[in-house]
């Protein structure tokens, strides 16, 4: 029986968040379900933590300023229905065995795209909107505030990194593509403070919020937030993953402005993921579509054995949708692993038509897998947030596309080894945008790892270089223990420094390390 269905057979008024308080509790204790009841059983709790959790949803609204009302009230039934449906789901949401074989048409070789003419670009631009997911921390990397303020080349962030592609685009095309920044609560404040200095740049910044939600002690299934006060009591709340950008987008009012001014597509993508620069070759594809539009395109790659655990593309009730590893059941990850099987995975680099968006929103048929988080705060608490990921829409929308694009797309920076990367000699950077260094003679990038407790964080990590080696030949690089590097290191083939417990090593400047094995102590003091 559906939970809501059973929820409006009590004595509890449901209607969205507004929730009668006078429930009916039995006396005494229930009897322990035999295995003949044991679907009922689950049915009653089930519909009791829902009701429970609205009777506290319902109280936490009451907290909240006149002024922000409404926008709690829709966030929180937007919870709610997450919620229920948490409650609803068991196992795994693919059945592993109905996974059907790629249709060749299912994923186009980025190569087979053909070049917009000049005189089509600046009407093509037209119909564009970049947007940014930009809610993330930099905290896993030792930093305060937005991650995409974190300086990743010549002093200049993520965010200006972004800005500078923006505006080069409309000055060369004499075009005017906006730019679109989702954050969340954690990045909001700090973004519009810096979003100012960009006042004088010829590029439009639109910004707006993902939702609010609250974490549910995994115990209770309550929310641990008392009141709405978030700045207060922040650990309380998160935003909901990526996923979220559907709903948000269009309540803020931004699906709609650009649709009615004649924009067709958003182009989506992680603020931290270098490569993800407006593609002239796929927007051409899209608009040269005539009767037969392309609704939602999804930008994948070879997968590599450091890529194992992305989401990959399958065919499934003949429909292309994401497969993520949560998502496998237990017996079949290694299959899920494997690079024959599934060779390609998710960039996370997304095109979508808006009226396609507004479509499917309005026939309420979006139904995203939910991601399960488990987290344990300082205090000890163990929570559950549940999230959705953006690109699991796919198979919400018609005319759904893969495309097989160059591994240079595809550039994130999650950790000081990624960073390691973009700061080299590997790349070189124009209006914004990085490339690969023609001197490079493998197109691949270098593996490497660097140890957690001396390099993870951004400030630790850049006091161990007096400036970033020479890596261009370099295949493979493990750092591990109190290791520092001094000026014009150069670093070529596969070289591994291990400074064991108490001991340290100086990398001397102006030293090449080819195909070397460096361990116990090495000491360069000043005199």
């Amino acid at each position: 029986m559906n939970i809501r269905k059973m929820v409006e057979e009590t004595n509890v008024g449901y209607s969205g968040i507004n929730i009668s308080t006078n429930v009916v509790k039995p006396k005494g204790h229930s009897r322990v379900p035999s295995s003949t009841d044991l679907k009922e059983f689950k049915e009653v709790t089930q519909r009791d933590s829902l009701v429970q959790l609205e009777k506290e949803m319902a109280a936490l609204l009451t907290t909240t300023s006149n002024d922000k009302k409404d926008l709690a009230k829709s966030q929180f039934t937007a919870f709610s229905r997450l919620f229920q449906r948490f409650l609803e789901e068991s196992g795994p949401s693919v059945d592993w065995d109905k996974i059907e074989k790629l249709p060749t048409d299912a994923i186009r070789d980025y190569d087979t795209l053909l070049k917009p003419s000049p005189d089509d670009i600046h009407s093509k631009l037209e119909k564009l909107v970049v947007v940014k997911l930009n809610g993330g921390l930099g905290t896993s990397m030792g930093c305060r505030g937005p991650k995409s303020v974190i300086q990743v080349r010549n002093d200049l962030t993520f965010l200006d990194l972004t800005v500078q592609q923006i505006e080069h685009l409309n000055k060369k095309y004499n075009v005017n593509v906006p730019l679109v920044l989702m954050n969340s609560f954690n990045t909001d404040k700090d973004t519009e403070q810096i979003i100012r200095k960009y006042k004088g740049l010829q590029v439009e910044i639109y910004t707006f919020n993902q939702s609010c939600f609250p974490r549910v002690s995994k115990e209770s299934l309550l929310p641990i937030a008392h009141d709405c006060d978030i700045e207060g009591n922040i650990e309380a709340w998160y935003p909901p993953g990526h996923g979220d950008f559907y709903d948000s987008f269009k309540n803020s009012g931004l699906l709609q402005k650009f649709i009615d001014s004649g924009r067709d597509y958003c182009f989506i993508s992680n603020i931290d993921n270098l490569g993800a620069t407006v593609d002239l070759n796929i927007l051409n594809m899209l608009l040269d579509r005539g009767t037969n539009p392309l609704e939602f395109v999804m930008e994948v790659t070879n997968k590599t054995k450091a890529d194992v655990k992305g989401g990959t593309l399958i065919q499934y009730e003949n429909k292309l949708r994401l497969l993520e590893i949560a998502q496998v059941p237990k017996e079949h990850l290694e299959e899920f692993k494997s690079v024959k099987k599934f060779k390609f995975f998710n960039t996370n680099n997304l095109w979508i038509k808006l009226n396609a968006i507004e479509k499917v929103l309005n026939e309420g048929s979006m139904n995203l897998e939910i991601i399960v988080n488990n987290k344990t705060l300082d205090n000890n608490l163990n929570i559950i947030q549940l999230e959705t990921a953006v690109g699991a829409a796919m198979k919400s929308f018609n005319g759904g596309l893969g495309i097989n694009v160059p591994r240079s797309r595809f550039l994130p920076v999650k950790k000081t080894s990624d960073l390691l990367l973009v700061m080299s000699n590997l790349y070189h950077m124009r209006n914004g945008s990085l490339s690969m260094s023609p001197l490079r003679m493998f197109p691949t990038t270098p593996l490497v790892k660097l140890g957690d407790k001396d390099f993870a964080k951004v400030k630790d990590f850049l006091s161990r270089f007096a400036t970033i080696p020479d890596i261009l030949e370099l295949d493979h690089l493990t750092v591990s223990g109190d290791v520092t590097f001094g000026r014009n290191v150069s670093l070529k083939g596969t070289v591994i420094i291990i400074a064991n417990h108490g001991d340290r090593i100086d990398i001397p400047s102006n030293a090449t390390l080819e195909n070397k094995i460096v361990s116990g102590n090495l000491r360069i003091l000043d005199h």
